[in-house]
């Protein structure tokens, strides 16, 4: 549940006088839900954004700004990042500090909720920054509190919750200051109970539910009806029926009398899985079948929820062929919907790597062309540039996807790195060793669409849960390959036959041998190789020669035998050559934004309790 920051080249709208007026129209425009409202706040989005950002006053940027806000309200996030960044451009060149932050947090908000992990994450780290110099400790609670939602939309709760615990936390008191920690509180137990941390999880929605003894506004009073919703899924844990019960009957009250559809919606699947575990099956499961066929008919993130409880329920209920069946739903339903974002977001980062692009080569022609023989290598390098920047917003996603399991963000770019080494080594062209070096980062990108309950799952998988989890390959490469990059074809490849063996008995389609593309078989060895050499939720880091010799047994079996070969005499070679080999392979993903950002967010944490971003949950396959 978010907390928002507050919020206080056209020809009609560059005048500051102009600016002002939209501002007071819009305000007095946001809270009105009427068709007249939303033709204001569309105008006023169309003539906004056409003032460039130099021209932008404050009354301007605040009302682009309130523009956002009312799209957000409109769980029409999509349509917030525009008018969000265009107001953060503003403020930038009013050079206001103030501005700045809630311009970046509120991008941040759009997207998160948008599912673009890496650049909320960025946006969150220079608002934080922001407002730790400033000193505006209820700024730094709001935006610990959104990034922790961010996380949390992305599956990573562990590091969630930790920046929940910064928002509860902070100095500060009053209206604006309860309402965040409130909000923190309801998502720390929602947090807690997806990654099975009960006694957490019922210590943050007690203290919610105290907190709240008296709400005195529908926001507050919403935030108890979570924490009684939370707690009561949260008591079921530990067997505490009766409690459950308690819990989730006053829930239901608060939500009838706030009549909030989202209030009403969560209690509802609180309240199926509480008669589930009570013996009331068929109440139960005809609630949640209820609850399953009301989410159809409204946003996709009510439909997520439901089938989540849905699975859950089932499974209680000792219906796992049902359970499953859902499972393949949502399964659908995350690739779908993450195909949607993912590819939303690169179209623009494509839109804007163009603009960049033209806009470089007018430059080009004003300066003057360089001599003829430079000039074919500038091309040459300028391509491989522009291939890296084209890529740069799916290669972030990939990274997100697999935080589950590396919390550094490193993997992805030393398997890049090793695959083209390896295949330099293999004989491949230099183009080609370069593609396979940007592709392989990408091998795991289709771990977005996997549900949370797999991905978290802490024991082992059953044989439904297998399949569904196998099938993230061929998400990956569905996602690759509506990329709209000519050149994504070896990154479809890998990450669509990555995980076939040599002997034919991997997957997703049990090719053997020379069947399986080439790429795919160098990127396969050495994720593995890198896998086996770093720490896991599930495992320590084995040391080079033991992960070695693990793969000289697979010679033949999981491995190409000729691939092998030579990879078990590079390993060795490199390390001889260039001493520390996560350095050296790593040195890419430094000039990361989304590391980057992360790592500023880490040092924030550690500022205060000593720990980073780093401890996961199992996420084995």
């Amino acid at each position: 549940m978010a907390t928002t920051p507050s919020l206080s080249a056209s020809p009609v709208a560059a005048d500051a006088g102009a600016q002002a007026a939209w501002l007071a129209k819009l305000g007095r425009s946001i809270a009105d839900t009427s068709a007249a409202a939303g033709r204001i706040f569309e105008e006023g989005q169309a003539q906004l954004l056409r003032v460039s950002p130099e021209e932008l006053t404050t009354d301007g940027v605040e009302a682009l700004l309130l523009i956002a806000r009312r799209q957000y309200d409109l769980v029409k996030a999509h349509q917030g990042v525009a008018p969000a960044t265009h107001a953060l451009d503003g403020a930038r060149r009013l050079g206001h500090r103030g501005l700045m932050r809630r311009a970046a947090t509120f991008l941040g908000v759009m997207y998160g909720e948008t599912g673009n992990l890496p650049v909320a994450v960025e946006n969150y780290a220079e608002a934080l920054e922001i407002a730790r110099e400033t000193g505006d400790e209820t700024a730094q609670a709001v935006v610990w509190n959104n990034l922790g939602l961010a996380l949390q939309y992305a599956g990573q709760y562990a590091d969630a919750v930790r920046c929940y615990d910064q928002a509860i936390n902070a100095p500060g008191d009053g209206p604006a200051r309860q309402q965040v920690v409130c909000a923190a509180l309801a998502n720390t137990a929602q947090a807690c109970l997806r990654v099975h941390d009960v006694r957490q999880g019922i210590a943050a929605a007690r203290r919610g539910i105290e907190l709240l003894a008296e709400p005195g506004d529908p926001v507050l009073c919403a935030y108890r009806v979570a924490c009684e919703a939370h707690l009561a899924e949260l008591l079921l844990e530990i067997q505490d029926i009766r409690g459950a019960q308690e819990h989730v009957h006053v829930a239901r009250e608060l939500a009838e009398r706030l009549q909030q559809p989202r209030a009403l919606f969560r209690v509802s699947l609180a309240e199926g899985q509480v008669e589930v575990r009570a013996g009331l099956t068929d109440i139960g499961l005809t609630r949640l079948k209820q609850s399953l066929a009301g989410a159809r008919r409204r946003p996709k993130e009510f439909l997520r929820d439901a089938l989540a409880a849905a699975v859950k329920g089932y499974e209680q209920a000792g219906q796992p062929d049902v359970a499953i069946v859902y499972l393949q739903e949502l399964l659908n339903l995350n690739r779908e919907a993450k195909q949607q974002q993912v590819l939303m977001h690169h179209e623009r980062h494509l839109r804007e790597v163009e603009r960049s692009r033209i806009s470089a080569e007018l430059q080009g022609a004003v300066d003057g062309e360089l001599d003829s023989r430079r000039s074919s290598l500038r091309v040459q390098l300028g391509e491989r540039e522009l291939m890296k920047s084209r890529i740069a917003m799916l290669e972030q996603q990939s990274i997100a996807a697999e935080l589950h399991d590396d919390t550094t963000g490193e993997h992805c770019y030393r398997v890049g790195r090793l695959a083209s080494i390896l295949a330099r080594e293999y004989g491949l062209e230099d183009d080609v060793c370069f593609m396979i070096d940007l592709a392989a980062r990408m091998h795991d990108i289709g771990k977005l669409a996997v549900p949370d309950s797999i991905l978290l799952k802490p024991g082992r998988l059953t044989d439904g849960e297998r399949e569904i989890m196998q099938q993230h390959t061929l998400a990956g490469a569905e996602l690759l390959a509506k990329s709209n990059i000519p050149q994504m074809h070896i990154a479809e490849e890998i990450a669509r036959h990555h995980h076939e063996w040599w002997n034919g008995k991997g997957y997703p389609h049990r090719l053997s041998g020379t069947g399986i593309p080439i790429a795919a078989r160098i990127t396969a060895i050495v994720d593995v190789f890198d896998a086996l050499t770093h720490v896991r939720p599930y495992k320590p880091a084995w040391p080079t020669t033991q992960a070695l010799h693990e793969i000289r047994t697979l010679r033949g079996v999981q491995f190409d035998p000729d691939v092998t070969d030579l990879f078990l005499q590079l390993v060795p070679r490199l390390q001889r050559e260039v001493g520390d080999l996560d350095e050296y392979l790593g040195a890419e993903a430094r000039n990361s934004p989304f590391v980057q950002a992360r790592a500023k967010i880490a040092r924030a944490l550690k500022g205060e309790n000593g720990r980073g971003i780093g401890v996961t949950f199992d996420a084995r396959r």
